[in-house]
């Protein structure tokens, strides 16, 4: 598939599953600590570098934006979907939502103060993680941190049905940290922590803190 085509896919899937999704996921912070732990040490990072918006990126229905929010983030979201993003802003009208692709970030360089991509690079092909990392690295101020939740493994499966038996078509691309930690080096950034876990987020996700390099 060329970019156009994946992306193409994956927007319509999750416009088709948008409110299902909402109602399937809501809760599911709640039943992961691990999780919870990992986005409050996001969140202190941020507050302790003097605070500064913060990009949630593949934001879906807003659940995580959300959180940050409660956590005293200044989180805002956006997102490849119209309507997962109508969604957000339904669920969360006191919330900033956005839609755009992480693949052509249109934020400007160093405008926020931590970026966050929780389980949303899950769809975006290894050829193009390069350009999803050279864009938040570009946006993302000089010693920000940026965390990532993710689907540990080491294959990528054909998602052709979801969140309540809608028809879906993307590609679910399984990682290992190592190279996902890897691939951030590359591209500017140091790994503070890495870890993998297991709870209703992900049955082995994995989870990154990372900042970005001066």
């Amino acid at each position: 598939m060329t970019v156009d085509e994946w992306l193409t896919a994956t927007r319509t899937s999750y416009d088709t599953v948008a409110v299902s999704y909402a109602h399937l996921v809501r809760d599911l912070l709640a039943e992961a600590p691990y999780e919870r732990a990992a986005l409050a040490s996001f969140a202190e990072f941020v507050q302790g570098a003097g605070g500064g918006p913060v990009a949630d990126v593949g934001c879906g229905t807003g659940r995580i934006t959300a959180h940050l929010h409660t956590l005293g983030v200044d989180a805002f979201g956006i997102d490849l979907s119209p309507g997962m993003i109508a969604v957000a802003r339904r669920d969360h009208p006191e919330l900033r939502f956005e839609v755009g692709s992480m693949t052509d970030l249109d934020l400007a360089d160093g405008s926020v103060a931590g970026l966050v991509a929780w389980y949303s690079l899950i769809h975006i092909p290894d050829d193009q993680i390069g350009v999803v990392f050279a864009h938040f690295r570009r946006v993302v101020r000089p010693g920000g941190p940026l965390l990532l939740g993710f689907h540990v493994g080491d294959e990528t499966t054909l998602k052709t049905e979801g969140y309540g038996g809608h028809p879906m078509n993307v590609h679910v691309h399984r990682r290992q940290p190592a190279e996902v930690a890897a691939w951030l080096r590359e591209h500017g950034f140091t790994v503070d922590s890495q870890t993998t876990v297991t709870s209703a987020e992900s049955r082995l996700g994995g989870i990154i803190l990372g900042r970005r390099q001066p």
